[in-house]
């Protein structure tokens, strides 16, 4: 329901802090769209289109980040790569939380421990950074093969509650 590219790619932090191009379904009018990710998206953001809210709310805007994986940048499972410059209340997140890149020693993922327990969707407040980093630091310490396949198993199912997802 706007005009511009249907895909958007924004730069973030992969294995080892590395730069990567993530991709995704384009969900914010194209002249208001922040390619940084310094302002988080909110609930009932104007920058977010009519058909972006619902590719946003139902996860289907990240569905372009299974050709991330094909290509090596992402793994299916991992902690959810961040937008390079994001920011909560001006700070960027590895100054909300210490030991923040410590979630880069693995490679990032499609989905992740944190977002099938609820923390996806605007990280708005330093408690949702940190939080999400807690659970990604969980997933790091407990890998196992088994883990990713209750991950993967359960992300279908989580993605059922859109209540964080906007």
């Amino acid at each position: 329901d706007s005009k511009g590219p249907e895909l958007f790619h924004q730069k973030r932090h992969g294995f080892n802090n590395e730069i990567i191009e993530v991709y995704k379904f384009r969900s914010m009018y194209t002249d208001k769209a922040d390619p940084t990710a310094k302002q988080t998206v909110t609930k009932n953001d104007p920058r977010v289109t009519r058909v972006g809210r619902f590719i946003r709310k139902t996860s289907i805007d990240e569905l372009p980040q299974f050709f991330n994986s094909l290509f090596g940048s992402l793994s299916l499972v991992g902690p959810r790569p961040h937008a390079i410059a994001a920011q909560s209340h001006n700070l960027l997140y590895n100054e909300v939380v210490d030991g923040y890149f410590a979630r880069h020693k693995v490679k990032p993922g499609v989905t992740g421990w944190a977002q099938i327990n609820g923390w996806r969707g605007e990280m708005d407040t330093n408690e949702k950074i940190r939080m999400r980093t807690e659970y990604d630091l969980y997933y790091i310490e407990n890998w196992s093969l088994l883990f990713d396949l209750r991950i993967l198993f359960l992300t279908p199912i989580r993605l059922l509650n859109t209540e964080n997802a906007y």
